[in-house]
């Protein structure tokens, strides 16, 4: 690949893993404000193979550039950047753009990665770390010695948040296929099958209910989530993967859940419920919401460099091979997220 050269994974519209497109072009120099990151990692997220369907609630029209992540080489700073940045490795949340062999992200949005940690395993952790972070810390606020629900604990945003929360001493409950129960316990996760009576299951080791659930699922699970919780409990929703070969309107779903959200917080019922969405608040307050972003992705990256958080890589391929990693993570037949590396 030329170093004056710039490839690109295109989505040019609904279709199928092998629809992708590869784009080459001359790599952008940077504007005021920016640095040009040369990718070494980037990630199959759930977002991608929503945006494949046509079926992210906000994605930006057909075609565009996938890629909701990456880790990566600054390589040029623009005007009023700091030059020290240049040969730095950062973090970058994206939301799109990622799967690219360079990537021109604003200079404020990049976060150092600490020495010594893989490019790959960094990236596991950026919007998945972001997300853990924030439903744990900033929205539900659950403390030492209380019990929480995860759905999905084997997953990307699932798995990294069971880890950060059992480190700061929380009990976890955690749904998954049996297959992953021995991971699962490895991380400290108290497993259920997400096949059986769930609610029933979680009643056995938490009668009281439990202080959290956060839920991934959709509008035809949140009902059972929020039955769960203790008084004082808080119910975080922060997807419809159930939903996601559904046709019809995209945002419907998360409408539906905002909707009971809005219905329980009216309730005098003691609990709390949220629906989550990463990008909240950017537009009304961008430099709050860059502070909290740098600092949040920040401890989360520390915690993976001191040890407490361990990476989970399904498989890495060449950005060449897109469909293929797209093909492998929609698969069902793999844990952990699937990388991208340039």
């Amino acid at each position: 690949m030329s170093t004056d050269q710039r490839t690109e994974i295109v989505l040019p519209g609904v279709v199928d893993p092998d629809g992708l497109r590869l784009r080459t072009s001359p790599v952008p120099a940077p504007g005021a404000g920016q640095v040009v990151i040369r990718m070494e990692a980037t990630g199959v997220s759930f977002a991608e193979q929503q945006m494949r369907r046509g079926r992210y609630y906000d994605q930006p029209p057909f075609p565009f550039v996938p890629g909701y992540d990456l880790v990566g080489i600054v390589d040029a700073v623009g005007a009023d950047v700091d030059p020290a940045l240049t040969g730095r490795r950062v973090a970058a949340l994206t939301k799109v753009g990622g799967w690219a062999s360079h990537v021109v992200v604003d200079a404020a949005d990049v976060v150092p990665v600490p020495a010594g940690l893989d490019p790959a395993e960094a990236e596991t952790v950026v919007v998945n770390g972001i997300t853990a972070w924030q439903m744990l810390h900033r929205r539900a606020r659950v403390k030492a010695g209380q019990t929480i629900l995860v759905h999905g604990a084997n997953g990307g945003v699932g798995s990294t948040l069971a880890q950060l929360a059992r480190l700061a001493g929380i009990r976890v409950i955690g749904t998954a296929s049996a297959r992953n129960h021995d991971r699962l316990r490895d991380l400290g996760v108290i497993p259920i099958d997400y096949r059986t009576d769930v609610p029933a299951a979680v009643r056995e080791i938490a009668p009281d209910g439990v202080d959290a659930v956060f839920d991934h699922l959709g509008v035809r699970s949140v009902p059972d989530s929020w039955r769960l919780l203790a008084p004082g409990g808080t119910l975080v929703a922060y997807g419809s993967a159930a939903t996601l070969d559904d046709t019809g309107s995209k945002q419907l779903p998360v409408l539906k859940i905002l909707a009971r959200v809005w219905v329980w917080n009216a309730l005098p019922n003691r609990r709390r419920a949220y629906f989550y969405n990463i990008w909240a608040g950017r537009g009304l307050a961008r430099q709050r919401f860059r502070t909290r972003l740098r600092d949040d992705l920040t401890q989360v990256l520390q915690a993976m460099a001191d040890g407490h958080i361990t990476a989970q890589i399904a498989a890495r391929f060449p950005l060449a091979r897109a469909a293929d990693a797209l093909r492998l993570a929609e698969s069902g037949t793999v844990t952990g997220k699937v990388i991208l590396n340039s």
